[in-house]
């Protein structure tokens, strides 16, 4: 039996690391190694084990990191060091992208592979700019072409009359250098000057760009646009729906550029969110959550949990922490029989009932303030209060419930830290003042972005950018720091949020 291991040649589809497939991500999870290209989305490489070795080999604008021939070798020489390796592709590995010459030199050097196909570019951009590929009436039949033929070659091996003749769509990939030759080309050999056509940049991406016209028109239209490559090029009858179904563009928040500051542990929610409505979102976390210094306060407080007649959670991270620590030390929620909870917002709730509790006070204002106000009807002199919490806190809940004469146990559940793993990249993009909008979700967040930023280079970065914050305590720590609060929802949640950034655009 080969002590190699094997290469799993796989499509990650066109850019969107949403629609890259189960299998796809599950042998990605698993990799030893991952050999990756310009047009895969960078961001499934965290999708990887920290420990993999990720090696890019990509190629732009003609400019080549590494030839096929050496990334032919470099893939045997991995699995031949017994690795599993993975060949991350843009859009489907074996449609203009090569897959099948690694495949046959992995297959004569006698290295086991598997191909997992990938959404193709050629179906995905098509239908994200609202270009059916085959529509009944329109089109029977779709046909994908180059339109950057092998450079070395003499002769181009296309059809010209063949291809003009053809009564489906046609869709070249790679063919924006080639434009008015493809143009020119068809109206040689038949199509009319009137045939529709269209262009579309960085498909299935938030920074989708698409233009539409005809073959006596396009060239004009991709100029005054300013279209780039990467691009693909549509003729035929099908374009002519895009303006009913283009449902992608059409989104309340498209190509919008918004920072989120919250941790990576509580962002995905936000991400999500923006993302599903266009946005084009740069997760650029400045806090980061980790377990307390010592456990020791909150350990004492769970051993003498019969002690407390309330426990207040100011956040979805406490309830988490608490509960965890209450399951360690061998606990769990039949020790709190008895005790009453309070919950500061819908998501603090929300996040107590996972653990079969539901909250017996939850304030209508999701700040500390709010629940004193809400205490002081339920007569707490002289009672126990546990309130595990975060490191930096304010202090003001605690001292709001003491005036009130309860006797407050406030002990650390996790900390927040400041967070610094970003990409060069993404820095750059924030220090360059590279978006529309940045979200605030809590003063630390404000606090530990100025301080990544730097107070001199703060104007540059917010030059054009708009403030959103999620409520009035954050909002007074951006003012704090010169920075104008554009958005701030009534309510001081991340729906409500969210609702209030997609209303402020649509004004």
């Amino acid at each position: 039996m080969s002590d190699n291991g094997k290469v799993y040649l796989v499509g990650a589809g066109p850019g969107d690391p949403g629609l890259i497939t189960a299998k796809a991500l599950k042998v990605l999870q698993q990799a030893a190694v991952v050999v990756y290209d310009y047009l895969a989305n960078s961001s499934l490489l965290d999708e990887a084990p920290a420990k993999a070795d990720k090696i890019y080999v990509g190629k732009r604008g003609g400019s080549h990191t590494m030839s096929q021939s050496n990334i032919n070798k470099l893939l045997i020489d991995k699995a031949r060091d017994g690795h599993a390796v993975v060949r991350l592709k843009g859009g489907d590995p074996l449609v203009f992208g090569r897959g099948g010459e690694e495949a046959l030199a992995l297959k004569e050097a006698g290295i086991d592979f598997e191909i997992i196909p990938g959404v193709t570019s050629g179906i995905a951009a098509l239908t994200c700019a609202g270009i059916p590929p085959t529509h009944r009436g329109l089109a029977t039949a779709v046909t994908f072409i180059t339109g950057h033929e092998d450079p070395t070659k003499s002769d181009s091996q296309l059809n010209w009359e063949a291809i003009a003749s053809l009564h489906g769509t046609l869709v070249f990939y790679m063919g924006m250098k080639n434009l008015p030759e493809i143009v020119s080309r068809l109206q040689e050999n038949g199509r009319s000057p009137d045939t529709l056509a269209a262009v579309i940049r960085n498909g299935a991406m938030p920074t989708q760009e698409s233009v539409s016209g005809t073959l006596a028109t396009i060239e004009d239209k991709v100029k005054a646009a300013g279209l780039k490559s990467p691009a693909l090029i549509v003729v035929g009858e099908v374009v002519r729906l895009r303006e009913q179904l283009n449902w992608f563009e059409n989104r309340p928040l498209f190509s919008k550029r918004i920072v989120v500051t919250r941790s990576r542990a509580q962002a995905s929610d936000l991400v999500a969110a923006l993302e599903g409505l266009g946005a084009d979102v740069l997760a650029f976390p400045t806090i980061k959550l980790i377990p307390p210094t010592s456990y020791a306060p909150l350990d004492r407080a769970i051993e003498d949990i019969k002690k407390y007649h309330w426990i207040v959670f100011t956040s979805a991270n406490g309830v988490e922490a608490f509960f965890n620590r209450l399951f360690h030390l061998g606990r769990d929620v039949r020790a709190l029989a008895g005790i009453r909870f309070c919950a500061i917002g819908p998501a603090t709730g929300k996040q107590l009932r996972t653990y079969g509790i539901v909250a017996d006070l939850q304030p209508a204002e999701f700040i500390g303030e709010s629940i004193v106000e809400s205490f002081q009807q339920e007569h707490i002199d002289g009672k126990n209060i546990l309130l595990p919490r975060a490191d930096i806190a304010r202090a003001n809940l605690r001292t709001g419930l003491e005036s009130s004469g309860a006797i407050v146990d406030e002990v650390t559940a996790y900390q927040t830290i400041f967070e610094t793993d970003h990409s060069a990249e993404i820095y750059d993009q924030v220090r360059r003042g590279d978006f529309d909008l940045i979200t605030f979700t809590s003063s630390s967040t404000v606090k530990n972005f100025v301080a990544q930023i730097e107070q001199e280079k703060l104007p540059t970065a917010m030059s054009k950018a708009q403030v959103a914050c999620i409520g009035p305590i954050t909002s007074r720590t951006a003012e704090q720091y010169g920075l104008r609060t554009d958005i701030q929802p009534q309510r001081y949640t991340i729906p409500d949020l969210v609702g209030a950034i997609v209303e402020y655009f649509n004004r």
